[in-house]
């Protein structure tokens, strides 16, 4: 008998080193993808829940030429006094009002009609964003 005839097919019997180094790659791979997506998760998590003032524009309306009737949401913590800023514009875009309103109520959600004044009549109100107010600049 001839010695090649005593030699055991190839891949039929275990994995060769190279097959065990792909694994190790692999798993090495997969661990380092997983905890890649838990550091941008923790740091989108912590990015929004850092937002201590947010608000949402329910509804709008043009009472005058010079004054608006706005509809505001303000979610906060309610130890923290928050500010929140509209903006205004005309037909042509041009801004015709802007005012911060304070929201210094001591609960988490408050729900408030604020009147903006206006320069000429408006036909859109925006809310530009809120923050959280700093100590003593009420």
């Amino acid at each position: 008998m001839s010695a090649a005839s005593q030699q055991l097919p190839e891949g039929r019997y275990g994995r060769t080193t190279d097959e065990r180094d792909d694994r190790k790659l692999k798993i090495v791979g997969g661990v380092l993808g997983v905890g890649l997506l838990a550091v941008i998760g923790w740091f989108g998590w912590h990015y929004v829940s850092g937002t201590e003032v947010s608000a949402e524009l329910i509804k709008y309306q043009v009472v005058s030429d010079h004054e608006v009737k706005v509809h505001l949401e303000v979610r906060k913590d309610a130890s923290v006094t928050g500010v929140c800023t509209l903006s205004s514009q005309d037909t042509e875009r041009n801004e015709v009002g802007q005012k911060d309103y304070v929201f210094d109520q001591r609960a988490s959600r408050v729900d408030e009609i604020v009147t903006l004044r206006t320069t000429n009549r408006a036909t859109m109100v925006e809310l530009v964003g809120c923050q959280q107010l700093g100590a003593g600049q009420h």
